[in-house]
Parts: C-alpha cells; structure tokens; sequence
C-alpha cells in the first residue's frame, strides 16, 4: 500500500491545551472518568432558559475595571464565562477582542446598545449554579440542539473503558504503552469542549503488501470531539493508522470516515441516531473483520487500465482519476489491478492537496471504496 496521511489534529490539541485542560486519571480513575466527572458536575446543576436579548443587561462589577455581570428579568446576576462572554458580544454585534480590554462601565454599555438595537430575539442562557451566584456558560440561538459532554464520554466509558484500560486506550508512544501523564494523554476538556483520542494498538491488523510488496500492520484509532456549549460541533473521526509519536502525530492514517452534528433543535435525536450507534460499531468490530474487508477488496479485480479509469471516473472526475492511477503507477511500480488498489491510489493523491478539509473528503471516499467490495 502506498504511503498514507499523516494526521495532526491530535498533535494541536497536544501543542496548545493548558495543564488544567489535561486529563490524566488519578490511583482511582482513568482520564475519561476523571473528565467525566467533572462534566457531570455541570450538567446536574445546569438550567437552561429563553429570554428576549433585550431582557438581558449587562453590568460593571464595582472594582474590577474588567469585570461583568449579566441579569435576566428577575434582576439576579449570573457570571458569565469567558466564552459566553464572547457569544453574548456576538449577539450584541460587537468584536469580543474589542469589549474584553474596554473598562466594565463602557464595556457594559456597547453590549447593551449592540443587544437594544438588533432585532428582538429570542437567546438560550444556559446556567449553571452550585453554590454562590449563577455562572452563565452560554448563550446560544433558542433552537440550539444541546448534547452533553457529560453524555458523550458516558457513552465512551460504557463501550471502550475508562481510558486506561480496555482495549481502546490512550495511545502509547511508537506502539508501546506509556503510563499516562498530562504531558502525553489525548483526553482534554475545558470548560467549554471534550476532545478525545482513542486508540487499539494491541489487536493490530496485519495486512500483506502495503507497502512496496511488504506486510505491514495497523492499529485502530478515533478522534472525538463535542462542545455543550456551542463551540464546536459533535464529531468523530475514525481511521487505520501506524503508530502515534511522542508529540502524538498520528503517522501513516488511512480509510479516514467522519460523522458530524451540528447543535440544530434535532441534534440530539441524530446524536442517538447516528453517532451512538456508529461507536457501538467501532468498538464491537473485530480485526478480523477489517481484514476480511481489506483481503476481500485486494481479490476484487478492476481490469484493464481503461476498466480502471472508466471504474474511478463515475465515482470522481476522469482528471482525478487519470492522478489516482499515476500516482499509483509511480508509489507501487505496477498499475491498479483491484478495488484495494483504487482505494490506495485515491488515499495517496489525497496527500497532494493542501486543505485538510479536502483531503479528509478524499480519504473518507477511498474508505467507502471497500464498501464495494461486500
């Protein structure tokens, strides 16, 4: 097989999540659990609203040049985070970077003009109170589909573990375990995001002639990803891989899928429609099975050249498909003989392309080429 993607999502979160963003486990937990718990705490004493944004004001907090709080209808304040400060100076029509370095008593000001001279609509508050004033974690559109991260990683714990045992696990540093710390775990979660790398490298699936005519094996892996809070969608990403480095670039992926939601009023119907069930598949399938899959495509001949162009071209463009067997002809020194071939070509010209976007497209195409192989 040709020489596949390299995947750096996990190497950001990796680059730039700060210490409290880490989970690691403790003697007791897994890191998962540990992350669950305390999203947990946020959604048993969360409450979501919808209110006017002209019922919302926001207020100087006496003696913190910087400091804000907003109230609703019955007057109480509530502290908003720095995220849903952000959301609420996009509601109000005014950069946050701007309003965050004004002194309260203007900053203040512009968000309440910003939110009196829009139109009225209606803004979901979601709160969150346990002890002491409210703090407001989020305001979001009236018809935001919220699902919980607490709900997500329980899902994750019921079907993989804690992330420290079982068989999907934070993964290890060039295929070994390593004991998980804050400086090499790949569960992180703020305030306002889980995103989470899980990966089985000990049922490893080998596979002959990947590369070059050589036997070769991979490892399973996925990234997950919610934010309850509206900043950024539900998502997994599932893909083959090699081995993960110490700064946790995921080396060699390949048939890379996704499913994302986006946080719309029927969000969490398809969260349980489509992407529960997707991780019940994922850590139910056996390695077996994917090599049955790779072995039934390899004996899936495609023909002569023209058959092979005529094949890719109804599923692609003919130009794209005149690249992928080049490109081929080039990596594997042999044109493409079987779907498994196709399949390899069109992961190889998907490294070409500069957007990740794109590429992901392309890989998420190739994989479904096995699909044909059934």
């Amino acid at each position: 097989m040709a020489q596949s993607t390299n995947l750096m999502a996990a190497h950001h979160q990796w680059a730039v999540r700060p210490d409290d963003e880490r989970w690691a486990g403790n003697d007791q937990f897994g890191p998962l659990v540990e992350l669950y718990n305390y999203k947990e705490q946020f959604k048993s004493n969360a409450k979501s609203i919808v209110i006017a944004n002209r019922d919302v004001r926001a207020h100087p907090v006496e003696g913190d040049d910087h400091g804000l709080v907003v109230v609703g209808p019955g007057n109480a304040p509530a502290i908003p985070t720095w995220w849903a400060t952000g959301q609420l100076c996009q509601r109000a029509g005014a950069p946050a970077s701007y309003i965050r370095d004004l002194p309260s008593p203007l900053a203040a000001d512009c968000i309440n003009w910003g939110l009196d001279n829009r139109e009225v609509e209606e803004i979901g508050v979601y709160l969150h109170k346990n002890g002491g004033p409210a703090t407001v974690r989020a305001f979001t559109g009236k018809g935001y589909g919220r699902i919980h991260d607490a709900d997500v990683l329980k899902a994750l714990i019921q079907r993989f573990g804690d992330g420290r045992s079982g068989d999907f696990r934070v993964p290890g540093e060039f295929g070994k375990r390593v004991e998980i710390t804050k400086r090499n775990t790949t569960v992180y979660g703020s305030d306002h995001d889980i995103w989470v790398f899980l990966a089985d490298e000990d049922h490893r699936i080998e596979g002959p002639n990947r590369r070059d005519g050589k036997s070769g094996s991979m490892a399973r892996g996925f990234f997950l990803w919610n934010s309850e809070v509206g900043a950024a969608t539900l998502g997994i990403d599932t893909f083959l891989y090699d081995y993960v480095c110490c700064n946790r670039i995921v080396w060699g992926a390949q048939d890379v899928a996704r499913i994302r939601i986006r946080h719309t009023s029927g969000a969490p119907w398809r969260w349980i429609e489509e992407v529960a069930p997707a991780i019940e598949e994922y850590s139910a399938s056996s390695t077996k099975s994917i090599l049955e899959a790779i072995n039934t495509a390899k004996q899936k001949k495609l023909g002569a050249k023209d058959k092979v162009i005529e094949f890719l071209s109804k599923r692609f463009t003919r130009s794209q498909a005149a690249s992928f067997v080049k490109i081929h002809e080039e990596e594997e020194h042999r044109p493409i003989e079987s779907l498994w071939d196709a399949a390899t070509a069109v992961t190889a010209y998907a490294r070409s392309l500069p957007h990740q976007d794109t590429r992901v497209d392309l890989e998420r195409k190739a994989g479904a080429l096995l699909d044909l192989a059934a």
